[in-house]
């Protein structure tokens, strides 16, 4: 029993091994043979006063290689056909068996040819013949078809930032033209179109049929623009046609720092080798708070400068804090017009400020040389008493 069902087994698969070639063969399609002249488009549209091409092939599927020679019927007055293959004028192709030759149809159109739809035919004419329609259909000039696409639409940054957007301009019809490039923007801010990579300003790029170009809208706001959004369009205009893409761009904040004395005074007066305190207002005229801004200072060789806070944790917009500088001139030092300066640092921003320091010698030295001199000359004098007599 057991043999006998291995040897059903063996039987169906032995059918199945000979009945599967016969299936495939029973679902195949049968192959294609014969001469084919071909064109991935058929009718097309064109303008008078330009040169049409349109792509063809010959295809050749299981027959014996062939010359054929090629013509064109039906052009009308004054159009010239010319058949091109391999960049020069042909008049007959030789396909392989099962390859195909590729060629063109080249049309000049004549300016003044009258609107319509005109039919030629494409022969191939050897011991066997093909042949294929063409319907040429002329029609007025197209208009310009362009798109405008920027890369970033949006961008961010404070009143001193260069914004910089790329843009793509595509033309998108069949003829070469010129784009003019142009942008509106806020009062008192600076735009211009550059090069991708480049700096020459620009205010038009050509562009070949389905051609694209990058380019770069720079724009510039004024230092005095308020924080919040602001909204820039650009545009770009081709004879009749224009495309536009709007941008936009938030105003950050950004401190401005500014040094002065108390009251506007910008001189001191001080005593060598005595400490002295030299008042300085630190104000924020910018549109965000000044953070950490480090206070220092710098004097003659010698002297001692040193600010009191050294550091302003934080100045909201429109608000000032006061600063006193400890100077302490060099004991040496002669009487006369001495100067420092005064420095602010905070994040990307900067202040100075000079001062104008008459310093005046102390009068405790005036007084010890008034004592000096006074004992020479009690000295002097005794002597003189004492020696004088003899």
């Amino acid at each position: 029993m057991r043999y006998r069902l291995i040897a059903l087994i063996l039987l169906a698969i032995s059918a199945l091994a000979v009945g599967g070639p016969t299936l495939a063969q029973d679902t195949a399609k049968p192959d294609v043979k014969g001469l084919f002249l071909l064109t991935d488009y058929p009718a097309v549209s064109v303008r008078p006063g330009t040169t049409a091409t349109i792509s063809l092939r010959l295809q050749n599927y299981a027959m014996p290689p062939e010359r054929l020679q090629i013509s064109v019927s039906g052009v009308p007055q004054g159009w010239t056909s010319t058949i091109v293959g391999g960049g020069q004028p042909i008049e007959a192709v030789l396909p392989a068996t099962n390859a195909s030759v590729s060629f063109e149809l080249r049309l000049d159109i004549p300016k003044d040819a009258p609107m319509g739809t005109t039919n030629l035919t494409v022969t191939a004419k050897g011991a066997n013949t093909v042949s294929l329609p063409v319907a040429v259909s002329l029609v007025k000039d197209l208009p310009a078809k362009l798109t405008l696409t920027p890369a970033l639409p949006e961008l961010r940054g404070n009143s001193r930032t260069t914004f910089e957007y790329q843009l793509t301009i595509k033309n998108e019809s069949g003829k070469r033209i010129v784009a003019n490039l142009a942008a509106t923007a806020p009062p008192n801010f600076e735009v211009s179109f550059t090069e991708q990579y480049g700096s020459q300003e620009l205010n038009a790029v050509p562009l070949d049929a389905n051609q694209s170009k990058d380019v770069k809208l720079k724009v510039r706001p004024p230092n005095t623009i308020g924080v919040g959004p602001q909204k820039i369009v650009a545009r770009a205009t081709a004879e009749d046609t224009t495309v536009t893409a709007d941008l936009g761009m938030e105003i950050t904040g950004t401190p401005k720092i500014e040094l002065s004395g108390k009251d506007g005074r910008l001189n001191a007066a001080a005593t060598a080798g005595q400490e002295t305190t030299i008042p300085v207002t630190v104000a924020n005229t910018g549109t965000s708070a000044a953070e950490a801004v480090e206070m220092s200072g710098s004097a003659p060789s010698g002297w001692k400068i040193e600010a009191e806070p050294k550091t302003i944790d934080r100045i909201p917009p429109n608000e000032t804090r006061e600063v006193a500088f400890k100077v302490t001139p060099t004991a040496k030092a002669v009487a006369g017009d001495y100067v420092l300066t005064t420095r602010a640092n905070a994040r990307g921003e900067s202040a100075s400020q000079t001062f104008r320091v008459a310093v005046a010698t102390s009068t405790t030295w005036g007084l010890v040389g008034m004592g000096i001199i006074g004992i020479a000359l009690l000295v002097l004098f005794g002597a003189v008493m004492r020696y004088g007599r003899r």
